[in-house]
């Protein structure tokens, strides 16, 4: 998951990226994720509410933004294929 090393990171003060001169606006929505994780032996059902907030947090910014939404971006860029493709619409090449 690419959140899991996005929260450690960030939690832990390592600042992997270059140009990243200022905070993740979503880590502190990343780490509730990962702290929910490992508090439920890493069931994702158990932590919609948590996955829920970070989807609020990384739909306020523009893609790119926040390193700890890159999964999500991901994640909506296939819903959004899937629901063109079950209209019969074939989506742009990426």
């Amino acid at each position: 998951m690419v959140l899991k090393n996005c929260c450690l990171n960030s939690c832990l003060g390592i600042n992997l990226f270059l140009n990243m001169s200022r905070k993740d606006p979503c880590q502190k929505q990343a780490c509730e994720i990962q702290k929910c994780l490992q508090a439920n032996n890493y069931m994702e059902s158990k932590c919609e509410a948590a996955l829920q907030e970070m989807r609020k947090c990384c739909a306020r910014y523009a893609k790119g933004r926040s390193v700890c939404c890159s999964g999500f971006e991901r994640e909506e860029m296939e819903r959004e294929k899937a629901k063109l493709t079950s209209k019969g619409i074939s989506p742009p090449p990426q």
